[in-house]
């Protein structure tokens, strides 16, 4: 079985531990993800894997020949080369024989009589036989369709940041490498793009690591989750919905032991403060645990505890913002035309759709930072805007983490009316205190994008507009975050492709599909996605062959011959089922370690199950007529 390990992995960034002598090992076949706050060292643990960057101790082994796939935030493709070109340079070997076909292909089409070009043609169609390439050069093609790669021959020094990261997932997903690491790779995908991805990897052959904000994709992709925080590393069975009760059972434990610890530490301190007229070597013992307990106590425990922000915010009119048969394009594009739409004071709106439709640059024309082609856009007069755009503003990477929070106060007021200290503010957002005066240069892209994001809640804006939240942000600040939007009392429009983070803020959607078309609807989004599915579903009936009346038989009374010898034995075949599907349930509970072989085992258990229930059906309807 290809394993890799990695043993006793330490790595220190400046003051900051980031890892400190864990130890993992990942199975063929393993499905994991990886959480943790940003800044907590999840992408240089990939680097380190990948051998991208170096770690302090440790060692990293793995089988001859073993390859690894590594799809970064923020992919390094060669510039001058094609979509396809870039594609042949990934890590796979039958890459090269597949490009010297199609070079062989396409002199072959130019010169067909040149017996160098037969030749070379002859050769590379003999290679492409013996290493089964064809296949690969269908898959290539698949995989590129799905991520809506179609213009092959388009320079990649021509692509946007998104299509320059589809192409990079292209690439690894093609390279079937035997551990396929992916860092954020639903950002920059639509939905469709992201439900096969979810169905492609579920038949995936090698081990899969992927760090990602999409809580959906978490629960339908991995089997393990791998949790780093404070330079630990604790491993749990199962998706993310079974960390989340594992966590929070495992927190529970640990508050617990703090209360003892604590309950300790003040019987010792007691003692300690009493002192002793001799030191003997028994007490000298004791003096040594103390400090030991000391030092546990005043470190406290380390957890991305639950936090609500409190923050209290301006007064919100019945007027907030209004659009009256507005038009507007982007280079040529049209975005929207005659478009009405209002926003009330308690709005809930979500935004998502086609890549390259125009939702970010709709958002500046809400924002006031781009004007409409024609119609009337109206801002409330008590609307006061606080807009969380893609791109961070200007940090100054020489100021201190709070310096740069109190350049808009030193406190704000609370939603009781309490004051809230800026030191308050910080902790809340999952940043501890001894991070409070860390330079911003020293903070991960995710750290400072989480300290924009809470420069501007400290403004307390009554509207928010927020462009793709989730592409920077880790899980728990989502968390927080979503709990602050629940109680923000004004209204909040969003930007996102992130399906779990629009269900939890949006009750109402605009769906840009472009060109101007926008559809609307009231509800989550997983409705509006099942919605949009039906019709598909509905159609296939619509198509199935209607029976001519003269055709129409007599109301059945009997079963016919064939379904008499069916009756006969279905009993049987669903007892053999059910005594197959108990076996696998019971290797099952022996496997528990080997997750690759879980993972066919359920899928085992599924088709089982499904077969007993259509068995079951079939029994029912045979009874009818049986028994007549």
């Amino acid at each position: 079985m290809q394993t890799l390990t990695a043993e006793n992995l330490t790595k220190t960034y400046g003051e900051k531990m980031l890892f400190d002598h864990i130890s993992f090992f990942i199975k063929e076949g393993a499905r994991i993800g990886l959480i943790g706050t940003n800044g907590a060292g999840k992408t240089t643990l990939l680097n380190a894997l990948t051998g991208n960057d170096t770690f302090d101790q440790g060692d990293i082994t793995t089988p001859k020949q073993y390859r690894i796939g590594y799809l970064q935030q923020v992919p390094q493709l060669p510039q001058e080369l094609t979509i396809m070109q870039a594609i042949f340079t990934g890590d796979n070997p039958l890459f090269k024989v597949i490009a010297a076909y199609e070079r062989a292909l396409a002199a072959l089409s130019v010169a067909g009589d040149d017996p160098k070009a037969q030749a070379a043609y002859s050769k590379a169609e003999a290679a492409m036989n013996q290493g089964d390439a064809w296949n690969v050069d269908t898959q290539i093609k698949t995989i590129l369709s799905q991520l809506k790669l179609t213009d092959l021959d388009q320079p990649i020094s021509e692509l946007s940041g998104g299509q320059q990261k589809r192409v990079g997932l292209a690439q690894v997903l093609i390279e079937s490498p035997d551990l396929l690491i992916l860092d954020e790779p639903t950002n920059h995908l639509d939905f469709a793009s992201i439900a096969w991805l979810e169905d492609y990897l579920a038949s995936y052959k090698g081990a899969l690591l992927v760090v990602t904000h999409d809580r959906y994709f978490l629960d339908r992709v991995t089997n393990q989750i791998y949790e780093l925080a404070f330079g630990q590393l604790a491993t749990y069975t199962g998706n993310f919905e079974d960390y989340l009760q594992q966590s929070a059972v495992a927190a529970e434990q640990a508050s617990e032991q703090a209360a003892k610890q604590e309950k300790l530490y003040k019987k010792e301190l007691d003692w300690m403060h009493a002192g002793a007229k001799a030191r003997s070597t028994k007490q000298q013992a004791r003096i040594n645990r103390f400090n030991d307990l000391k030092t546990q106590v005043n470190k406290g425990i380390e957890q991305a505890a639950a936090v609500d922000i409190d923050l209290g915010q301006q007064r919100l009119g019945k007027q907030v913002l209004e659009l009256k048969q507005a038009s507007l394009s982007f280079h040529q594009h049209p975005i929207i035309k005659d478009f009405d739409l209002m926003v009330q004071n308690h709005a809930r709106l979500g935004i998502t759709g086609e890549n390259g439709a125009g939702k970010s640059t709709f958002l500046n024309v809400l924002a006031g930072r781009l004007p409409l082609d024609s119609g009337i856009i109206t801002l409330g007069e008590t609307v006061r805007l606080g807009y969380y755009t893609q791109m961070t503003e200007q940090l100054d990477p020489d100021k201190r983490v709070i310096s740069y929070l109190q350049e808009v106060g030193e406190a704000v007021t609370g939603r009781n009316g309490s004051v809230v200290s800026v030191t308050q503010l910080l902790e809340q957002f999952l940043f501890p205190r001894f991070m409070h005066g860390t330079l911003i240069r020293k903070l991960s892209g995710g750290e400072q994008r989480r300290l924009y994001l809470l420069k501007i809640l400290m403004q307390q804006p009554n509207v928010l507009l927020l462009d793709e939240p989730t592409n920077d942000l880790d899980i728990s600040t989502l968390t927080v975050l979503e709990n602050y939007l629940a109680n923000f009392n004004g209204a909040v429009i969003t930007v996102s492709h992130d399906r779990y983070f629009l269900d939890q803020v949006a009750d109402d959607l605009l769906i840009f599909n472009g060109d101007a078309q926008v559809d609307r609807f009231t509800g989550d989004l997983s409705d509006y996605l099942a919605q949009q599915q039906q019709p598909a579903a509905k159609a296939t009936v619509v198509t199935q062959p209607t029976v001519p009346a003269e055709s129409v038989t007599k109301a059945k009374t009997k079963l016919t011959y064939n379904e008499q010898k069916e009756w006969a034995t279905i009993e049987t075949d669903i007892d053999q089922l059910e005594q197959q599907l108990a076996a696998v349930q019971t290797a099952m509970q022996t496997n528990g370690a080997d997750y690759g072989k879980l993972a066919e085992q359920q899928r085992e258990v599924e088709q089982l199950n499904q077969q007993i229930e259509d068995k079951m059906q079939r029994w029912d309807y045979l009874s009818q007529y049986a028994e007549a």
